[in-house]
């Protein structure tokens, strides 16, 4: 396996494993009562909301995630393209000011969790996240950015990013849905990652 891959992936079931003991939860072994496909080759990850690495983060939940292959493969054109789900309590209400401010605090963690420490300092970037009301949409939605530090090389990076809500009528869950990449929404990853929503369902 990628080092790189390894690393991320070992970051997150270390948080899984930490937050178990209050939590009972258990990653590998919980099971959805919604339907998230896993593609072929794809790799997955479920962890508690809010991470150890972001605890700003005021909703409560799981989330779920999906590698695509060549997502920690410098080079590749999957090259840190992946999705992941947050299935959530309560009906929380996200704006733009609301997610921008969730994610900053979400990438700002996520690479605090994984640099060295050395190296964060002198090549750390603030993180800026900059996201619209996709008006196009029949359900709520949104588009935009994230710029930060990719842990991965040490250089700067942008991704991104399609955020798609959604209640399935329950009345105290919401699943809200996030598609990254750093290539253009005309690549072709955003097939394979919109299909992945297109494929959800709210029940087995």
């Amino acid at each position: 396996m990628n080092k790189m891959v390894l690393a991320f992936l070992t970051l997150f079931c270390a948080t899984a494993y930490a937050q178990q003991t209050t939590d009972e939860f258990d990653g590998h072994t919980w099971q959805a009562p919604y339907t998230l496909p896993t593609p072929r080759d794809w790799g997955v990850e479920r962890f508690l909301v809010p991470p150890s690495f972001a605890p700003s983060i005021v909703y409560k939940g799981v989330e779920d995630i999906r590698f695509a292959p060549g997502w920690a493969k410098q080079g590749n054109a999957e090259y840190w393209s992946y999705a992941f789900l947050w299935y959530l309590e309560g009906k929380p209400v996200l704006t733009e000011a609301t997610l921008e401010k969730d994610l900053k605090a979400y990438y700002t963690g996520l690479i605090e969790a994984n640099s060295n420490g050395a190296r964060a300092a002198e090549q750390s970037i603030s993180v800026t996240t900059k996201f619209n009301v996709d008006p196009t949409a029949t359900q709520p939605a949104f588009t935009g950015t994230i710029t930060m530090m990719d842990y991965m090389t040490g250089k700067p990076i942008t991704l991104q990013g399609r955020v798609r809500v959604k209640s399935c009528n329950e009345p105290d869950k919401a699943f809200v849905f996030f598609e990254l990449s750093p290539q253009p929404f005309t690549h072709s990853i955003w097939k394979s990652l919109d299909q992945l929503w297109q494929d959800f369902a709210c029940k087995k």
